[in-house]
């Protein structure tokens, strides 16, 4: 059944009053008039898909002049309108956001140099509007839900770029719930049997521990409730297949040491609740030792926030559980985008809106040569999973996954990475090369009379920062001796 405009308004809640039901409207129909006898792939007309773009941007509750550019972002592209017509109809907010997806839907394979030289642009019209990249990634999603009218070829390359690009940018903008869809549907296009045997796996373990997860929800409500926590939401949460797919990966295919499949979110009012629900599970329960995660006193450098414990119940069947307050599963689940629901909220010291400013830097800094040849050390610092190492000073410094003491040193200041001698790690000697893991407190020694880095640590630094102040200051070197050399011949 095609979607229609009645169903875009029953998405929208109390915060959207009868003007912004009024633009929409208008949106809608301005958008199916230029339209008008075009369809997809799929047969549906073409103003079906302005629609479910419209609906995914109103799920996350975005602003209407988000919603409204997400109902008109194909126009100018695909019709005879043009942008000036939607500024003079809709006003120049409107029109910008428009004009900047219809820029960004020209991101297509076309040849390694063109295709790097439209990631560097979508990299700083995000970062200039994030906005933007909310109607890319709805309209990117529902394309998804059709791919399967497109010729083989063309799944395949979407998949690919989902998988390579969108994913990653969904994830490091704290975009959980996109970033798990992104994935999963490029999953299945590029890998479909691993894809239908995954997914096999996860419905034979929802039907063996249905029965538990019904018990617990049950339980776990009422004895919440007799605490003295009324307002509790329980929800059943399945784990993605791609996520799975990688834990098995990891695991050499043992399932029975992933614990988290399927997990029980526990949504409370404010932080205490959740401290006191997991001292309740505790007590219905007992938990797995070294399976208790406090993501709300520590959170990820993502930003996201929760607690996890695992437990056996009376049955013996291993349960697991994720309390957050409503506030902590927004941002968990809809990233930078929970930070747009209301207007006058200053969005630009979001940290994730940060990452973007900080990304589209780096790629002004480069020209497109340099750009080219850094392309997959930017995805690797950009988008690689990330780990948070505290200082002595107890500063929490965001790193790739694997990044090593020498890294951290860079991230500080050039000279402490210059000068380092050892580490400290959890206040133990370690090697510079030592990959960190997320948590570790990690103390850089310095010996001042140390003139240049070692050019061994090229071979073992993560980041791109930390390769390049190394390469510059070798180069520095090297540059003073022949000096030196010269001027002792002379």
């Amino acid at each position: 059944m095609a979607l229609t405009f009645h169903d875009l308004m029953t998405c929208l809640d109390a915060r959207y009053t009868a003007d912004d039901l009024a633009l929409l409207k208008r949106a809608y129909e301005f958008a199916a008039t230029a339209h008008a006898g075009q369809f997809r792939l799929t047969g549906d007309p073409y103003v079906v898909h302005e629609l479910e773009v419209a609906k995914k941007l109103a799920k996350l509750k975005l602003p209407v002049e988000i919603i409204a550019a997400g109902l008109l972002h194909d126009i100018s592209e695909d019709t005879a309108v043009t942008i000036e017509d939607l500024e003079r109809e809709f006003g120049a907010d409107i029109a910008g956001m428009v004009s900047s997806v219809t820029k960004l839907k020209k991101i297509k394979y076309r040849g390694v140099d063109r295709y790097v030289e439209n990631l560097r642009k979508m990299f700083i019209a995000m970062a200039q509007d994030v906005r933007v990249i909310f109607i890319k990634f709805a309209d990117r999603m529902h394309n998804l839900e059709t791919l399967y009218a497109q010729p083989e070829a063309k799944r395949i390359r979407i998949a690919q770029e989902v998988m390579e690009i969108y994913a990653p940018i969904a994830g490091r903008l704290g975009m959980g719930d996109y970033r798990g869809n992104f994935e999963d549907f490029a999953f299945k296009y590029l890998h479909p049997k691993e894809y239908a045997w995954t997914e096999h796996l996860l419905q034979e373990r929802v039907k063996k521990f249905g029965p538990a997860l019904q018990r617990a929800l049950k339980n776990v409500e009422f004895e919440a409730r007799k605490n003295g926590i009324s307002q509790i939401t329980i929800h059943g949460r399945l784990k993605h297949c791609y996520s799975l797919h990688r834990k098995l990966v990891k695991y050499k295919n043992d399932i029975s040491k992933i614990y988290d499949l399927v997990a029980l979110r526990i949504v409370v009012p404010d932080v205490p609740s959740c401290y006191a629900i997991l001292g309740i599970l505790h007590g219905m329960y007992n938990p797995l030792p070294g399976r208790i995660k406090d993501y709300i006193a520590q959170p990820k450098p993502n930003g996201y926030q929760s607690l996890h414990t695992t437990v056996f119940d009376e049955q013996g069947s291993i349960l697991e559980f994720q309390i957050r307050t409503e506030t902590m599963h927004e941002e968990n689940e809809f990233g930078v985008a929970a930070h747009w629901k209301y207007k006058g909220t200053d969005k630009h010291k979001d940290r994730h809106v940060k990452w973007l400013s900080e990304l589209a830097q780096i790629q002004k800094e480069l020209s497109t040569s340099d750009f080219m040849q850094h392309l997959n050390e930017l995805k690797l610092d950009m988008f690689k999973d990330r780990i948070f190492v505290f200082t002595p000073q107890g500063d929490v410094i965001d790193l790739p996954e694997d990044s090593t003491p020498i890294d951290l040193a860079y991230s500080i200041h050039s000279e402490i990475g210059n000068k380092a001698v050892q580490t400290r790690v959890n206040g133990e000697i370690a090697t510079l090369d030592k990959p960190l893991k997320s948590g570790d407190m990690c103390e850089i020694i310095t010996d001042k009379n140390r003139t240049a880095p070692n050019e061994q640590w090229l071979k073992s630094v993560k980041t791109r920062h930390a390769r390049e102040k190394i390469k510059d200051a070798l180069r520095g070197t090297k540059t003073g001796l022949w000096t030196s050399l010269m001027k002792r011949v002379r």
